[in-house]
């Protein structure tokens, strides 16, 4: 028992050291994909003043017609090492948000920059801003951590979307 309260705070302490930085305020899609497009700003291993900026995209794919294949999430190109997907799966079990969906990452080069996060964080918060871009989020994570850091924004879009998701199936007749 003392085991399980240890491991629970372990992961409130992994799901806590992973920021989203800057939030997007939109739903996903009830029926086919939604892209969710980031930049993941991380400490570069061993060096204090550098971090590294990675863009890229998940792509969240609901399933179309329900089978007892597809009943599990899959996740391509997300977690770094088995630690990571565990993670992950250790939080999945106590959601059912997550069934029946396939999460993809597509992730573009990385670049290593002088700045701290929060440098870095302010400079692409800037950036987005005068682009008038309200679709890109912006993480932060340790290092080790990038796969969860896009477990824990892709999770927190697919649970703020259920609401809107929900209505929309109800006004399509689908729900009472």
């Amino acid at each position: 028992m003392f085991e399980d309260h240890e491991r629970e705070r372990f992961f409130q302490k992994l799901w806590e050291s992973v920021r989203i930085e800057r939030e997007v305020r939109f739903s996903l899609f009830t029926f086919g994909d939604s892209d969710l497009p980031y930049f993941l700003v991380m400490p570069a291993d061993g060096e204090n003043r550098t971090v590294s900026v990675r863009q890229g995209q998940v792509t969240i794919s609901r399933a179309k017609i329900l089978t007892p294949d597809n009943v599990q999430p899959e996740f391509h190109n997300f977690f770094e090492s088995s630690d990571e997907f565990g993670a992950a799966e250790f939080l999945m079990s106590r959601t059912a948000a997550f069934s029946n969906l396939k999460l993809s990452n597509h992730q573009g080069s990385e670049r290593i920059i002088t700045d701290t996060v929060a440098e870095a964080v302010d400079q692409l918060n800037h950036r987005l801003d005068g682009e008038e871009e309200e679709h890109t989020a912006i993480l932060s994570a340790p290092p080790g951590l990038a796969g969860f850091a896009l477990f824990k924004y892709a999770s927190q879009r697919v649970m703020s979307s259920a609401q809107d998701n929900l209505q929309e199936l109800r006004e399509r007749g689908f729900l009472p």
